[in-house]
Formats: structure tokens, C-alpha cells, sequence
């Protein structure tokens, strides 16, 4: 383990990559030198990181022999264009995009769930972040799936705008405005009206009729608990809050497991935070937005079944979703792995 590392952020202007920039000086990830990149469009912006003033570089023109880490907040095109160079370059790569998270031999990481499988990372130098969803779903899953397992999940989520990027971050609050001046409604980054709606469409459609967001749930979960028994049926759906991804998530258990027992194992569990009380569930605004715990809450045995388990998670989506996941796996690489 070396004292510091050269980082770099691909994507650095991205809505991910600035908050994996502030994340890093937040945890004091140990830096030596940190390179943004992004395209020759943002070349010549700065960002602040720790009282210096950085210029974003163009990636098409960076060297990676100049870093050891390399963090990639950016789309699978660029990701499979840009990772294997710079790993191919003795680093290791950190990818937020789907494009390596299905190989076999690439391996797909909560360091919660799975950080063993970290070790895997010198197959292609490349270790896949998953989704969004995915994260806080299998870290709060975690505790139960080891105590009793986990025959078939039943899952809904509603994702916040802030997971496809800024510029639908930019279209919801214009969209708002619109609606309330009584102005025709602009559609640019969704297919329809995000705002004061719900769009049950996220990503393209497969040939099975779920979206491709929804089939990452199961390929994902799988991979991660490396159990390809479990039964996944999943529901996704865009809504129009900002920051925070919800997820309703109805589980059938190998063995019987009260509310009470998944309740005590969950306050037990690392990066969980369970809400209890008069208002006995977390929300994106009041709980999971900036915060870095998976929340949980409306934990509640089925009224239908006799094994199952209903559940409400939720987290912030560009940090325990995306960014803090990346950079938790990057603390244990270094701490363990490296």
C-alpha cells in the first residue's frame, strides 16, 4: 500500500463526477496528484479540491501512465473505449457504466455485500460499480439474505431525475415551472412529462417487455450475491423528485424471519440506517439526500405469504448509488487489495 495515489476523475464535470470530487475530500482519500477529464467542451473549466483550483483536461489527450487510480463516471461508449487504455497503463480502474458490469470475469462490487470478490480486479485491472438501484437494495438485502436467504424479490423503484444527469435536473425544474405558469410543457432528456408524473420507462424496452434498467436489477443482484437461483421481478419508475432513488421491495425467504428479527439485523448492518418512530419510513428530501447511509424503513411481515418480507430503502443515488460506492471499493483496493 503506497501513502498516496494519482487519481483520476473521467467525467469530472458530470453530475457523478462532481460529487465523487467532493467525496474524495470529504473521506481524505489519500491523493498525491487528481486529474479531472472530461470532453474538449469543458477543457479550461476549474473545481475546487482542497484550496486548489484544478483546470478540467481533455481525456482524448491524457496520458494514463501518469495515474494509479482512475475513476470513470461517464457512458458505456466512452467507458469502453478510454477503461482498458488506461488499465492497459498499470491502472486500476473504478467504472460507473453498465459496459463491464456482465462480464464474468469483471468483478461488480458493494463492498458490503461482496467486497472479497474485489481481489478478481486483477483480471482486466477493471472493477464494475453497479447500478443505482442495485447498491442500497443488496446492502440493506444483506443482513437477511445471509441469515435466511432469499428465494424471489419482488421490486418497485422510483428513481429521481438526478440519475440521468444534470440536464434532467435542468428539465424537471423548468418543466415545474412551466406547469404552474400554465405554458406548454418542453420535452427534451424524457420521453414524456417528468414533471408532476411518473414514468414507468427507464432505459430502452427489452424484447421481454421490461426495460433494460429493470433487467439490470436481476443481473446484477445476482452477480453480487452470486446466487443466479434468486427471483427477481422488477419494476422501475421514473419520478419527479431530484435527488434520492426509493425502492418498495417485497421479499419470499428460504426460512421464516419476523419483522422484529430483520428489524435487530438491520440496525446491525454496516451502512444501514433504519428509521423507526411516528413516521416509521425514510424519504429522499427529509432522510437520503447528502447522506451517505442506506435508510430503511415500513419493515412489515406479508400479509399474503407465509415467508415474506416487505421493505422500503432508500438512498442518494450520486453517493451510496454511484460515487461513495466507487470510492468505499477504492478504500478497501488500496487498504487490502493493492
Amino acid at each position: 500500500m503506497k501513502e498516496s495515489y494519482n487519481v483520476a476523475i473521467v467525467g469530472a464535470t458530470g453530475i457523478v463526477g462532481t460529487t465523487a470530487l467532493s467525496i474524495l475530500e470529504e473521506r481524505n482519500f489519500p491523493i498525491k496528484n487528481i486529474y479531472l477529464l472530461a470532453s474538449s467542451r469543458s477543457v479550461g473549466e476549474t473545481r475546487n479540491f482542497k484550496g486548489q483550483t484544478l483546470k478540467i483536461e481533455e481525456l482524448s489527450q491524457f496520458d494514463f501512465a501518469q495515474t494509479d487510480i482512475c475513476f470513470f463516471c461517464v457512458s458505456n461508449e466512452i467507458s469502453a473505449e478510454y477503461a482498458p487504455k488506461a488499465a492497459a497503463l498499470g491502472n486500476v480502474v473504478i467504472d460507473k457504466s453498465s459496459h463491464f458490469r456482465y462480464q464474468s470475469d469483471i468483478p461488480l462490487i458493494v463492498p458490503e455485500v461482496n467486497e472479497s470478490e474485489i481481489s478478481a480486479f486483477k483480471n482486466h485491472r477493471i472493477i464494475a460499480n453497479p447500478n443505482c438501484n442495485t447498491i442500497p437494495i443488496a446492502v440493506a438485502l444483506k443482513p437477511i439474505y445471509d441469515a435466511v436467504g432469499i428465494a424471489r424479490m419482488n421490486v418497485a423503484t422510483y428513481q429521481s431525475v438526478s440519475g440521468t444527469g444534470k440536464e434532467a435536473v435542468a428539465e424537471l425544474a423548468e418543466q415545474s415551472v412551466q406547469v404552474l405558469d400554465e405554458s406548454p410543457v418542453t420535452t427534451h432528456v424524457y420521453p414524456q412529462q417528468i414533471a408532476f408524473n411518473v414514468l414507468p420507462h427507464i432505459d430502452q424496452f427489452e424484447k421481454n417487455g421490461y426495460t433494460r434498467e429493470e433487467m439490470k436489477i436481476v443481473w446484477e443482484m445476482q452477480k453480487i450475491f452470486n446466487d443466479y437461483t434468486i427471483a427477481i421481478n422488477p419494476t422501475t419508475v421514473r419520478v419527479p423528485v431530484f435527488c434520492g432513488h426509493s425502492a418498495a421491495v417485497h421479499i419470499e425467504t428460504n426460512n421464516k424471519i419476523t419483522a422484529a428479527q430483520a428489524l435487530k439485523l438491520l440496525k446491525a448492518a454496516p451502512g444501514v440506517k433504519v428509521i423507526t418512530g411516528t413516521f416509521p419510513y425514510p424519504t429522499p428530501v427529509k432522510d437520503a439526500a447528502g447522506k451517505d447511509d442506506v435508510f430503511v424503513g415500513r419493515i412489515r411481515e406479508d400479509l399474503s405469504h407465509p415467508l415474506g418480507l416487505n421493505l422500503w430503502i432508500v438512498a442518494d443515488n450520486l453517493r451510496k448509488g454511484a460515487a461513495l460506492n466507487a470510492i468505499q471499493v477504492a478504500e478497501k483496493l488500496i487498504g487490502s487489495y493493492l
